[in-house]
């Protein structure tokens, strides 16, 4: 459903890093690359530029022109394949810059094998990695 997530930063390197590292966990990497010009885009190796890939772009400046901010009430949700990426993802963030908003663990109250983990990126967005699969 979803085809792209833009997500603006104020320090592009940190967000750089930070988003290298957690959604690296996730089997997903740099597949365009104008950090030069203040944008990187994440995703898939093997569906990059596909009708089926699905894309976080990384920007350091905004459509309006306006500072970027963080979105209140907003959040992404990225798949994980196993219990173990989410683990992971949550380490990844963590280590570079992200903050804690709830560790890896099931969550039974949405479902009877939902198992993820939430983050904040360096700027305070917030993000989840969740995996469906049974242990």
């Amino acid at each position: 459903m979803i085809a792209y997530t833009i997500v603006g930063c104020t320090d592009f390197a940190a967000s750089q890093k930070f988003f290298s590292a957690a959604l690296g966990a996730l089997g997903y990497v740099i597949v365009y690359d104008h950090s030069e010009h203040g944008t990187i885009g994440y995703g898939d190796p093997a569906q990059a530029y596909t009708a089926n890939a699905s894309m976080l772009w990384l920007m350091k400046w905004t459509y309006n022109k306006a500072p970027p901010t963080v979105g209140n009430g907003s959040m992404v949700g990225l798949m994980a394949k196993t219990r173990a990426q989410v683990d992971a993802f949550h380490a990844a963030a963590l280590a570079n810059g992200g903050m804690c908003e709830g560790p890896p663990g099931l969550r039974t109250n949405y479902g009877p094998n939902i198992y993820l983990a939430y983050v904040r990126d360096p700027m305070g967005n917030k993000f989840s990695a969740i995996c469906h699969a049974a242990s």
